[in-house]
């Protein structure tokens, strides 16, 4: 029998289920039943109250959306993940369920995770559909600097290769965002600056920020990053401390040999350039300006 044949009885044993699916890839399972409920190889536990408002779907290109509210628990949605960004833009699917026969079940929602709010000991999830990707801009740019992201797929710099990354022991920490190494050998000053730091192990784990600065000090090497940590970060964690790109051909070609995979337009004329008139003496004589 299908959910919708059960669903036509008129005696129905429904619930509704939900799977979060976080970016580091744990999965937590809720459902409204008053038992646990299990399909897909995740347990949908009864305990942890959530709740679901009405789900707005409208045809056309409108984003589905709904609101998740549930308690804080330490068995699963804490207070602290939720500081720590570990639930944003988690992907959530919630299905309909026939409780007596869970291959009886069909999708309702599919989306991610927005706004997502606490207070009182409960967090309230704004949950977006799937429609939500099409407010995002896509197509490319005409400008100077690279518009690709360093190590993704139209850069293609291998960002495991030796030079390019380090990992090493917390040594001196201050407000979880300026680090301090006694020596990081073989990397030159400003080389980590724009780049990432991973945090390996710790209360932190999984935790990646944006360095802003990268300078040796009187011996000492300064990573100072653009926000602090949202969890903290003590001597003897380690991270991983990955190299930055500021976008520039120039950079691209000697600090990663990689000019081939550049995706800016370092030719375009500025705006003074545009503002300027052709004259027969000059720089603006119509002819080319990379003779």
């Amino acid at each position: 029998m299908s959910l919708q044949e059960h669903l036509a009885s008129g005696l129905t044993n429904v619930c509704r289920c939900w799977a979060v699916t976080r970016r580091d890839g744990q999965v937590f399972g809720f459902t409204d039943h008053d038992e646990a409920v299990g399909f897909d190889g995740v347990e949908f536990k009864a305990d942890t109250g959530l709740t679901a408002s009405a789900l707005q779907q409208v045809t056309g290109l409108a984003v589905d959306n709904t609101e998740a509210v549930g308690a804080l628990s330490d068995e699963a949605v804490t207070e602290t993940d939720i500081n720590a960004g570990r639930f944003d833009g988690a992907e959530v699917t919630a299905w309909l369920v026939n409780w007596r026969d869970v291959d009886e079940r069909e999708v309702q929602f599919k989306g991610s995770i927005g706004e997502l709010k606490r207070a009182d000991g409960a967090f309230y999830a704004e949950l977006r559909g799937v429609s939500e990707v099409l407010n995002t801009p896509v197509g490319r740019v005409y400008q100077k600097p690279c518009q690709a992201l360093l190590g993704d797929g139209t850069c293609c710099v291998d960002l495991t290769v030796a030079g390019y990354r380090t990992e090493n022991a917390v040594e001196q920490v201050e407000d979880g965002r300026v680090f301090r190494f006694a020596e990081l050998a073989g990397f030159d000053d400003r080389w980590f600056e724009r780049g990432r730091l991973v945090v390996r192990t710790g209360q932190a784990e999984g935790l990646v920020a944006l360095i802003k600065n990268d300078r040796s000090i009187d011996g000492t090497r300064v990573i100072e990053l653009w926000e602090e940590l949202r969890l903290p970060i003590v001597t003897g964690d380690t991270v991983m401390i990955e190299a930055g790109c500021d976008k520039r051909i120039e950079t691209c070609r000697l600090k990663f040999q990689n000019i081939a995979n550049f995706q800016g337009f370092p030719h375009i004329p500025g705006e003074d350039w545009l503002m300027g008139y052709a004259t027969e003496t000059g720089a603006n004589d119509g002819g080319s300006r990379y003779k």
